[in-house]
């Protein structure tokens, strides 16, 4: 590493063969056949499959604007057009923010989707975390730097000779200082106020393997996913409950694809018979038995300030191939011929099975 793959795109960072290992540690791989046979004394057939993979992320939109206004009211608006959609993306950002300038969470206020005040390219590939959590950092940074210049004209000295104690900034070595939020109310406009245009150096690479056990029921054809176990590399974490959430909401969906969601039209008419959520089978939480989870962070990314890789897909990416190599390892071992194997399609539905293993 760093590594140009035949499409010139550079893995800057990655350890594969470390994730696999961890990864089948987790899965307690070796233990495997004795839970075929427990499996087998019970009338079920049992598999597994494993997948790893490597994601490209935020393709190559590498730059993002962010507006940072410190008010006298002693809150920080942090502007973006980076969108929450469900991954918590809000709480991320407010803990870059903290995390520079030393301030709560509650004094942290992270707007969207207002286009009067900040445009950019927004959410999509994963990019939210290290192109818009970067750019918070830096415009975090800017912010500090601005209100130290600000402060050294109040105090009467070096901006270098001003040190940051949150929330006050102070004469090294003195006593002098004044209140960041007292600050702002001294411009003009009663605030500080800085609009940041900053860009990542290159996409990021967050990669995992993924392995899934499954016990299918011969006199039904149903399938369930008993163990789950994932390790995966996203780089630093700046929030593991919602990376965690991510990946494992990820990959229920990715089970989903595999086993249970279709859209069903009827044969002549074509009027769509999966129209809603009492036809349309999505994956609830009784999908799954064991699931496993872990973070390597070990292996910060190079291309971003916060050493973070993409973790939005993450998750899918490798559920639907492990469950169906799964699902054909169970087939393989009772029996069922190649050709035959290969003709499912997913998902693969209790009826499929069904139908296979009875002829």
């Amino acid at each position: 590493m760093p590594y140009t793959n035949p499409m010139a795109q550079v893995y800057d960072t990655g350890a594969f063969e470390s994730i696999m290992d961890q990864g089948l540690e987790l899965a307690d791989w070796n233990g495997f056949e004795s839970r075929v046979a427990s499996s087998g004394h019970e009338g079920k057939l049992r598999g597994r499959g494993l997948a790893t993979f490597l994601e490209w992320t935020g393709g190559n939109a590498f730059e993002e604007r962010v507006t940072v206004r410190v008010a006298a009211d002693g809150i920080i608006e942090v502007m973006t057009a980076l969108m929450p959609m469900g991954q918590g993306i809000a709480t991320s950002f407010a803990q870059v923010v903290t995390d520079i300038l030393g301030l709560p969470l509650d004094k942290i206020r992270i707007l969207h989707g207002d286009t009067d005040l900040a445009n950019g390219f927004g959410s999509a590939g994963s990019r939210s975390i290290f192109t818009g959590g970067s750019s918070v950092m830096v415009a975090s940074k800017r912010t500090l730097d601005k209100a130290r210049e600000l402060a050294a004209e109040e105090l009467e000295c070096s901006p270098d000779d001003v040190e940051y104690l949150a929330p006050r900034l102070v004469v090294a070595g003195t006593d002098r200082g004044i209140d960041l939020f007292e600050l702002a109310g001294r411009q003009t406009d009663k605030q500080i106020f800085i609009d940041s245009t900053s860009a990542v150096d290159g996409s990021t690479w967050p990669n995992g393997c993924h392995i899934c056990e499954v016990e299918i029921d011969p006199q039904t054809g149903d399938t369930q996913i008993v163990s789950y176990a994932n390790v995966n590399d996203v780089g630093k974490v700046i929030n593991p409950l919602i990376v965690t959430g991510q990946l494992e909401g990820g990959a229920v969906q990715g089970m989903g694809q595999a086993l249970c969601e279709a859209v069903v039209y009827e044969a002549g008419s074509g009027q769509l018979q999966t129209g809603s959520l009492m036809d349309y089978c999505l994956p609830r939480a009784d999908i799954i038995g064991t699931f496993k989870t872990g973070l390597d962070q070990s292996i910060p990314c190079k291309n971003n300030p916060l050493g973070v890789k993409g973790v939005g897909e993450l998750g899918t990416i490798g559920a639907t191939p492990a469950v169906v190599s799964a699902v054909m390892d169970a087939l393989v071992r009772a029996g069922v011929p190649e050709r035959k194997r290969l003709a499912l399609q997913m998902p693969l539905t209790s009826e499929k099975i069904w139908a296979l293993l009875n002829d």
